[in-house]
């Protein structure tokens, strides 16, 4: 099977025209990476349990609710106890947390699919924070902020390939906004599905070093991967000193895997 990153190709993917294909665009962002490393996503969170989990939704503001004049409904991508994509939209009730309706073990996307106003520069489309977190007031697992701008959708640059899929990846652009000097992994884990030991390890399939305050495209001749569902892949960073921000951005084409 062979790839190419052209525009046609691109185009073709996007709008459903090569069928064996599906695109998946990836980006992500932490203006808070300290001197560890951390998932390069809001709040620095990727939750990777063995198991599917109970999930919730709240927001920090009542406004976001089913009649609210900010989020009313949301979705969340993610996987589901066998490590299948699955899609979930969730009415919103404000400061009062909603099930997930479906446990998972993975979720990689949420986003804002119905609103109570009309967004413009100055009107977002929700009012508080949106955090999907571990049912019963637990650990955070994707969080939409609302400081700033409200951008009505996660910054998450990691994914996780579901259970029937193969990915590849294709060029990655990274910025780093700090002049402090700051380390980035893209990493892989083959076999997420494997919940006893012997794991697959976590592997680095890219690394930059000393990456300093500047915005960089990483052209690859050929696609990293082929990467075999359930695997996670995506960015880690951490700075020398201090605390910055850095965002990464990525495509993945994904296809059915054959035996």
């Amino acid at each position: 099977m062979s790839f190419s990153p052209n525009d046609s190709f691109w185009l073709n993917v996007t709008r459903g025209l090569i069928d064996e294909y599906d695109e998946v665009h990836k980006f992500g962002t932490n203006d808070a990476v300290g001197t560890t490393f951390v998932p390069i996503a809001r709040g620095g969170l990727y939750q990777t349990p063995t198991a599917a989990v109970a999930l919730e939704i709240v927001s920090s503001s009542a406004s976001d609710t089913l009649a609210g004049a900010g989020a009313r409904t949301v979705t969340i991508e993610g996987l589901d106890a066998g490590w299948n994509y699955v899609s979930q939209t969730v009415n919103m009730n404000g400061l009062g947390a909603v099930s997930v309706p479906i446990n998972l073990t993975r979720a990689f996307r949420m986003k804002v699919t119905d609103s109570g106003s009309y967004a413009t520069q100055t009107v977002p489309s929700h009012v508080g924070d949106l955090t999907l977190r571990t049912a019963g007031a637990g650990p955070t697992w994707l969080l939409i902020p609302s400081a700033g701008f409200p951008r009505g959708q996660t910054q998450c640059g990691v994914y996780t390939v579901p259970n029937g899929k193969s990915a590849v990846v294709y060029p990655h652009y990274l910025s780093v906004d700090s002049n402090k000097s700051a380390d980035v992994i893209f990493f892989t884990r083959d076999n997420a599905d494997i919940v006893a030991a012997p794991f697959s390890a976590m592997k680095a399939g890219l690394e930059l070093v000393g990456v300093t305050g500047f915005s960089l495209a990483i052209d690859v001749a050929a696609p990293q991967g082929p990467f075999v569902g359930p695997v996670d892949i995506g960015y880690m960073g951490r700075f020398g000193t201090g605390t910055g921000a850095i965002s990464v951005d990525f495509e993945i084409v994904q296809y059915e895997t054959t035996v």
